[in-house]
């Protein structure tokens, strides 16, 4: 239990929807746990857009100055560390255990939220399956347990009866949908990300398959592709056009193994003795940068690939990994990128359902075309005499400038500031036009930055990529 510590940390939020600005500071307490090598570990959205994360140990008055060394949001753990020597004296590190099974029996051991103390529960395993994972946006093994997990427990250890940890308390059913459902982040995860932190000094990720599948259980689907009775495996809808999988994985391949496990039809793959998983935890064992062995079924011919598997990455990203993010004004048109984050502050929590239609279908469906390519919008227009008349435009794609597609925000500065044409012509969804005379568009900027209390025209990081080439 003298393992187990309360975290404090000062977050400062960008604002996604002003992206000059960021958001009033606030503050949270979770929890963690030592491990060997001076580290400690706890949740990623425990510690997201720190300023100050503090650490104090089980009954001690005293909060120690920590340093976050990685963050890995999609699986949803985050380790610091400690340079004060007084903080590691008497503290032995938790020992990780393994996978536990079901009905084997946990206990949560964390600082939830009404008090000060320690506070422990226990429980249950009582499902070990693919997870979604709802701060890292993605899907990963977990654990299901009906200990009572709290607010402030994130962060905390899940303990075996051995005293052993098994996982980290991340997530619970809000408590209208089920009473003392909580979710876990089990073993191989958390030596996933270790092992990834100590092997490449920093948090690359969990690859995935560049591939979306329809499940093969049809027979009459099975026959059309060409499959034999006693094949079976899933069949590719698409294939990521940026992913190294695309230069040999066609649609409608069917893909029999992974690393010489055979994929079921439904998609699942052996695990442990009478439970089945869905296959893309094999890809989640691998890491980024690693080489897979494919087995397709490609018009009744068994072909066999080599695949480097990379990190995901998406049109509308779930996450801006801590940056701030992107813009660009001009003559008082704030652009900036599509991302989770973004769509939060503009439609809040329930996105999901207020979001316009559009956006949502990029969001869930759309995929990159090229690796630096981004969703560019007019966020809001900044009222000014130039820009009347377009004063209603919000959140609207920016697809050409001057007949010129608009693959990203870089490229739309670069285009604006390099412009020697009479006007500036952005082609917007909708077969929506804006139009503006160049050098008035360019002169009237600085004065509405001043109205606006706007320190700069565009972010840092677009800062940074001038002069333009």
């Amino acid at each position: 239990m003298d393992a187990v510590v309360k975290v404090f940390c000062i977050h400062t939020e960008p604002n996604f929807s002003m992206p000059w600005q960021r958001k009033r500071q606030h503050s949270s307490s979770s929890s963690g746990f030592v491990i060997s090598g001076r580290r400690v570990l706890t949740n990623a959205h425990s510690v997201e857009h720190y300023t100050q994360v503090k650490v104090k140990k089980r009954g001690s008055d005293t909060k120690y100055l920590a340093t976050v060394l990685s963050i890995g949001t999609e699986c949803d753990i985050a380790m610091l560390t400690v340079n004060d020597d007084e903080f590691w004296e008497g503290v032995s590190p938790v020992e990780f255990g393994e996978l536990p099974a079901l009905q084997d029996a946990v206990t949560v051991v964390g600082y939830p939220i009404g008090g000060d103390r320690i506070s422990i529960t226990s429980g249950g395993v009582s499902r070990i399956e693919i997870l979604s994972y709802i701060h890292g946006s993605t899907e990963l093994l977990g654990l299901q347990v009906d200990a009572a997990i709290n607010f402030g427990n994130s962060g905390g250890p899940a303990f075996n009866d051995k005293g052993n940890c098994v996982g980290i308390a991340f997530q619970s059913l809000r408590q209208d949908e089920a009473e003392n459902i909580g979710y876990v982040i089990p073993t191989p995860v958390i030596q996933h990300f270790i092992q990834d932190y100590e092997k490449n000094e920093a948090y690359t990720g969990f690859p995935i398959l560049g591939i979306e599948f329809q499940k093969m259980e049809n027979p009459d689907l099975r026959k059309a592709m060409g499959m034999k009775p006693e094949q079976k495996g899933v069949r590719i809808r698409r294939v990521d056009p940026t992913a190294p999988e695309s230069e040999v994985l066609k649609s409608s391949d069917i893909v029999l193994s992974f690393d010489g496990v055979d994929i079921a039809d439904d998609g699942t793959v052996p695990f442990r003795h009478g439970e089945r998983i869905g296959f893309s935890y094999l890809v989640s064992q691998k890491y980024t940068g690693d080489c897979s062995a494919i087995e397709v079924l490609r018009n009744s011919e068994i072909l066999n690939f080599n695949i480097k598997l990379t990190s995901s990455r998406r049109l509308i990203p779930a996450h801006n990994r801590g940056k701030p993010p992107s813009y660009y004004i001009i003559a008082g048109f704030v652009f900036t990128t599509v991302s989770v984050p973004y769509l939060r502050s503009e439609y809040g929590d329930n996105y999901e359902y207020e979001a316009p239609m559009n956006l949502l279908d990029k969001l869930y469906h759309a995929t990159l075309q090229s690796p630096d390519e981004q969703l560019v919008v007019v966020s809001q227009v900044l009222v000014s005499d130039i820009n009347i008349g377009y004063e209603d435009i919000v959140n609207t794609q920016v697809l050409a400038l001057n007949g010129k597609p608009v693959a990203n925000l870089w490229r739309l500065a670069e285009m604006v500031e390099n412009c020697d044409d009479e006007f500036l012509k952005f082609d917007l969804e909708y077969e929506q036009i804006v139009v503006l005379r160049t050098m008035t568009a360019k002169a009237a900027t600085p004065d509405i930055l001043a109205t606006h209390c706007i320190p700069s025209a565009m972010s840092a990081d677009l800062k940074a990529l001038r002069p333009w080439t």
